[in-house]
Parts: C-alpha cells; sequence; structure tokens
C-alpha cells in the first residue's frame, strides 16, 4: 500500500471530483439536484472529508521523517525546452493541507445550516469545494508555472464566491472589485515570473534561486533587475493576502456568505500570498531591500488597517480588518526572514480568526441578519455559547497569554525587536502599536455586541441561541484557539522541522538571536505577562471597556471635536475615492483618448474615409482622360507602346 505522501495529488482531485459532478448535474437537471440538496452536500463533504483524512496522513508520515516526496511528469515540450507538472509533499505543504481540509470541512458543516433556506444552496457548496480544490492544488504545486495556474483559480472561486449573492448590487460591485485588484497583483506575478524564467531558464523554485545567484555574481544580471523580479513576484502576494495598498478589496468581499468569509479569511484565499512567500524564500533571501520592503507593506498594514478596524461598525468588518492587520503581522515576519514565524501564525490565525467569523454568522442568524453592533448588545444572556466562544477567539486575536495567537504574535515581535535590518526598530514600535489597536476593537465589538445594555427592538428581534449545526463547528474552531499554539509551539520554532522546505541565509536568521526563549510552554507564556506587549495588550482592552460600557458617548464627542480624522478613517484614507479618480476615471479617460485618436482618427478618417476619398480622387482624375475621342486613345497607345519599347529593348553601347 502507497504511503499517503506518495499519493497527496488525490487530496486536490476529489473536491474537484465533486464540484465537477455536482455543477454538471445544476446545468443537466437543475431541479433534481436542488431537491436532493441534503445528498449534495454530504456527498461534497465526503469528498473534502477524504481529502482531510489522506492530509492528516500526509502529516504524520513528515512527523515520523517521512522524506519529502516531488514527482513530476513533462506535460509539453518543444525541443529541449519542457514543461514540468507533478505535485511536492514536504513538511511546509503538509502542515497547509491540514489546515486549509480542517477549515473548509468545519465551514461546510456550518454552512449547512446557515445556508439552509438559501435558493443557491448546491451552487454555494459546488462552489466551496472547487475553491478547496484550486488552494489545495496551489499547496503541492512543485514550480512556478503550476503554482500560478492554480492562483488564477483561486482567484476565479474568490470572484464566485463573494459575488455569490450576484442580484445584490453591493455583492456584484465587491466581487468586481476583488477581481480587478488581485488582476493588478497578478499581473505582476506573471511579469515577474516570466522575468525569473528569462534569467534561469526555469520554473523550479531552487533553480531558480541559484541560478538568480550566479547571475548576479557573474554580473549577467544587475543587482537593481534582480530586486524589480523580487518586486514583481511579490505584487501577486500582495494582492492576495490584501497587503497595503492592494488591501481595498478584502473588506468589500464581506458581501459574500459569511461561511465564505470566513474560509477565504481563515484559510484560503488570503493565506495563499504568505504560503507562496514562504516556498519561494530561497528568492527573497537573495535580497535585503527586498525583505526591507516587504517588512514596511507588512508594517503599514498592520498598523493602519487595524485603525480603520476601530472605527467601523458592522460586525464583519471589524473581523475583516482584523485580518488585514494580522496579515501585516505575518508579512513583517516574512521580512524579517522568520517564514516559520509567519506560517505559525498564519496556523493559529486561522482557527481563531475562522471562529471569530462563525461566531459573527450565528449573532446575525441569532439578530435576524442585523449586522450592526451600535443595535446589539447584552446578548451573553441570550447566546451564551457564542458568548464564550466569541470571548475565546477575541482573546486568541490580541494574544493573551496561554492562548493560541499569544505564541505566535508575541515571536513576530520580538524576532523582529532583534532583527538587524535598517527599518526594524520603526516596524517593532509600530507592532507594538497595533497590539494595543487590535485588543482596543477587539474588545469594542465583544463588548457592544454580548455586554451593556440591549440596544436592539425586543419586538423586531428576538435572539436566541444558534442550532447545533452552527454551534458544533464553532465550539470545535474554540478548542484550537485556546490550546494549538502552545502545542506545536516547539515542533515548529525550536525543531526546525520547515528546514528542508524553507531557506535561510545565517546571518539573517534572527531567530537564533532568540535562544533565551524557553521551549516550556508554560514559563514562555508566564514571561508574556510581564512584557511591555501584555501592557499595550492590557491598556487596548481598558480603554475599549470604558469607551463602550462607562463613557459611551465619548466616541460622539471625540468624533465631533475631530472631525477631519473621523472623515479620513470613515473614508479608510480616502483610498476607494482615489482609486476611482485615478486608476478607474484615469482609466476610462486613458481609453476616450485612444478611442478617439485610434479609432476616429486614423481607422475611421484616414484609413476607411481616407482611403475612400483616395479612391475618389484618382477616379476624378482618370475620367479627365477619358474625352471619348478616337484620336486621344490612338496617340495615348503609341506613346505607351514607345514607352515599353524604350525601356524594355536593349540600348546601343
Amino acid at each position: 500500500m502507497p504511503q499517503a505522501s506518495e499519493i497527496a495529488w488525490l487530496i486536490p482531485v476529489f473536491p474537484l471530483i465533486g464540484a465537477v459532478f455536482s455543477g454538471l448535474g445544476l446545468i443537466c437537471a437543475n431541479k433534481k439536484i436542488n431537491n436532493s440538496r441534503e445528498i449534495v452536500s454530504i456527498s461534497l463533504l465526503s469528498f473534502v472529508g477524504v481529502s482531510a483524512v489522506i492530509s492528516y496522513k500526509t502529516l504524520i508520515e513528515q512527523i515520523n521523517g517521512y522524506q519529502s516526496v516531488e514527482k513530476l511528469f513533462v506535460w509539453a515540450s518543444a525541443g529541449d525546452f519542457t514543461i514540468p507538472m507533478g505535485f511536492v509533499l514536504d513538511p511546509l505543504g503538509s502542515v497547509m493541507l491540514t489546515l486549509v481540509t480542517t477549515i473548509t470541512l468545519l465551514v461546510m458543516i456550518y454552512s449547512h445550516g446557515y445556508m439552509a433556506h438559501d435558493k443557491g444552496y448546491v451552487r454555494f457548496f459546488t462552489y466551496l469545494a472547487l475553491f478547496s480544490s484550486s488552494m489545495m492544488g496551489l499547496i503541492i504545486s512543485p514550480n512556478l508555472l503550476e503554482i500560478y495556474v492554480f492562483w488564477e483559480l483561486v482567484g476565479m472561486c474568490s470572484y464566485l464566491l463573494v459575488g455569490f449573492w450576484y442580484d445584490r448590487d453591493g455583492a456584484a460591485n465587491a466581487a468586481q472589485k476583488a477581481f480587478v485588484v488581485n488582476r493588478v497583483g497578478d499581473f505582476g506575478l506573471l511579469l515577474g515570473i516570466l522575468g525569473l524564467f528569462w534569467a534561469t531558464k526555469s520554473f523550479d523554485f531552487n533553480e531558480i534561486a541559484l541560478g538568480v545567484s550566479q547571475s548576479v555574481s557573474e554580473n549577467s544580471l544587475p543587482v537593481w533587475a534582480a530586486l524589480l523580479l523580487c518586486f514583481l513576484v511579490f505584487l501577486g502576494p500582495m494582492a492576495k493576502s490584501a497587503q497595503f495598498p492592494l488591501h481595498v478589496w478584502l473588506p468589500d468581499s464581506m458581501e459574500g456568505p459569511t461561511p465564505i468569509s470566513a474560509l477565504i479569511h481563515a484559510a484560503t484565499m488570503v493565506t495563499a500570498g504568505i504560503f507562496m512567500v514562504s516556498r519561494m524564500s530561497p528568492i527573497f533571501e537573495l535580497s535585503e531591500q527586498a525583505l526591507i520592503f516587504i517588512m514596511i507593506i507588512g508594517s503599514f498594514t498592520a498598523f493602519f488597517m487595524g485603525v480603520l478596524g476601530m472605527v467601523q461598525n458592522d460586525i464583519k468588518k471589524v473581523v475583516a480588518y482584523s485580518t488585514l492587520s494580522q496579515l501585516g503581522y505575518m508579512t513583517v515576519a516574512l521580512g524579517a526572514s522568520a517564514y516559520s514565524l509567519a506560517m505559525f501564525h498564519l496556523i493559529t490565525h486561522a482557527f481563531f480568526k475562522a471562529l471569530l467569523f462563525l461566531a459573527a454568522g450565528s449573532v446575525i442568524i441569532g439578530m435576524h441578519h442585523e449586522q450592526d453592533i451600535r443595535k446589539m448588545g447584552g446578548l451573553w444572556k441570550k447566546m451564551p455559547i457564542t458568548w464564550f466562544v466569541s470571548l475565546i477567539g477575541s482573546l486568541s486575536l490580541i494574544g493573551f497569554p496561554f492562548f493560541s495567537g499569544f505564541y505566535s504574535k508575541d515571536l513576530i515581535i520580538m524576532a523582529v525587536g532583534v532583527s538587524n535590518l535598517d527599518i526594524a526598530r520603526f516596524v517593532h514600535l509600530l507592532l507594538e502599536a497595533g497590539v494595543f489597536i487590535t485588543a482596543f476593537y477587539s474588545f469594542r465589538m465583544f463588548f457592544m455586541v454580548f455586554h451593556g445594555k440591549h440596544r436592539f427592538d425586543a419586538d423586531k428581534h428576538s435572539p436566541s441561541e444558534s442550532k447545533l449545526v452552527v454551534t458544533l463547528p464553532l465550539i470545535l474552531l474554540a478548542i484550537p484557539s485556546l490550546f494549538l499554539g502552545g502545542l506545536i509551539f516547539e515542533p515548529l520554532v525550536f525543531s526546525g522541522w520547515f528546514d528542508d522546505a524553507i531557506f535561510v541565509y545565517e546571518s539573517r536568521d534572527f531567530l537564533l538571536n532568540l535562544n533565551f526563549i524557553t521551549s516550556d510552554i508554560f514559563q514562555f507564556a508566564s514571561h508574556g505577562f510581564f512584557t511591555p506587549t501584555f501592557l499595550m495588550l492590557f491598556l487596548g482592552v481598558l480603554s475599549a471597556f470604558f469607551v463602550t460600557l462607562v463613557f459611551p458617548k465619548i466616541t460622539e464627542f471625540l468624533s465631533s471635536r475631530f472631525p477631519k480624522i473621523n472623515l479620513i478613517l470613515k473614508e479608510k484614507y480616502f483610498f476607494d475615492k482615489f482609486n476611482d479618480w485615478f486608476f478607474a476615471k484615469g482609466s476610462r479617460l486613458i481609453g476616450e483618448k485612444l478611442f478617439n485618436f485610434s479609432d476616429k482618427a486614423f481607422i475611421d478618417n484616414i484609413l476607411v474615409n481616407g482611403t475612400a476619398k483616395l479612391v475618389h480622387n484618382i477616379g476624378s482624375l482618370m475620367r479627365l482622360l477619358q474625352t471619348g475621342y478616337l484620336y486621344h486613345y490612338a496617340i495615348a497607345m503609341f506613346l505607351a507602346v514607345a514607352v515599353l519599347l524604350w525601356w524594355y529593348v536593349p540600348q546601343p553601347i
């Protein structure tokens, strides 16, 4: 019997098979498929479940020391040029596969209750299966060419899911926005891939890194060109992982169903960028300037997007901006060459973020689709399970000691603190400030939703705890949100488990400077209570408590006292308006100018009308020669014959 790692290619295949069959059913027998919705959902859930079982087996094999597997076949060839396809399975891939399949399974179970009465129930599950299959395919891709194919499939599925309720203008616009912004990043990624292939004649990660390094050392490739290629490649992860300034699509993606928000934000699309940079660590390690750029982008995202989360009143958008902020922390870790810490935070973040989104969905169900936190309050008595799991998710998000998020988030801040990059000190200050901001907006939402006086119409809203099909995934997600960080802290940070999949120059391995950190999780977590980070965390929670429960009118006072700042935050730094004015209107203006010049002036006036006028004028001249007199024609013929004879008869020497 083959090892699970040997058949890892089946992991994306099973959900794909389910999506294809259900999709064909929707096309060929729409009514019958929709009438058998539960059978379809259970079938798709089973396909994903089989993938999850194989993923867990691969993870166990990798833990037990099974060698990484890479199998390739020639997809296309032309002379000496070949395009290999296949799959690779290593510790990095096995962890991601396990994460994606686990979160997808829980989201699909939750969706059965959340989407029960939606007319697009089967279509929703079909999209989910295709989405998860695309993400799994991306994870096991062995080269840049194959990863780009699945990268685009992930983007396509996100477009379908964000715009699932396409009859709503908000959802349709959000899907278009996500699609366009990601195309910007994907175009840069494509140019980077083609540039790397031009420089190295390979799509393989390690071969590209080796080729670029040799080319730079031999001066056949300028340093600025190598830096440009790194920047172009990073544009793809910038868009997918919603990094500043390509972040604008992610908050609007909340227009899609809540389970999709959980899946996109926790384990699929936005994490693809973090995973890809980690997979391509040999390339990014070649340029310190590229790493500095990545660190700056991540710190800006962590801080400024967190600030926007402080003024949001939509429960899903508060959680969405927290995703942007935490993705910033992961990106900073990538810039600090702490790829394992970025993956560590990605794993812990996936569980508590999925928990928070699904808990938000439970609140929305209980409040009969009300999403404004200003119209809630006092729900802890009505929804005790949702309240309890939301508390766990919030504490993990802010990095409270002993919760999962603490171990990964605190280590990232420490790694940046000991980094010798020029920008590290400034970035470290932004991250510490981000801790306060995260604690503030997280518990502002928590207190406004679950505590204080209820602000909803009791006759219109009669909130109650959600059904078991909704609360069960919440409970299952709460367990890793509480314990997982401590359990995987030692193997991911101290054992060097990712060493075969991630490359770091020893001179930039700043984790070696964290040798004072003990692998004892209790000692490390206890130490967390006596750090500046915890002080910022405590002040953030305390501020949220006073602002929401003690002096709730202070927000209105500050808004009226500082109207310009309030306007800037409400307008999200005017990014949307700038994009609309500069890119949208600018593109339309350029298009109009090109239309007027190329189509009207050149094609219509010169090529079409000009040709017609030329023919007309030549015809008019030719008519002058048509006199009707025979002797005129005879003279013309005589002259023509004379010219021909003169031209062709040899002249005497």
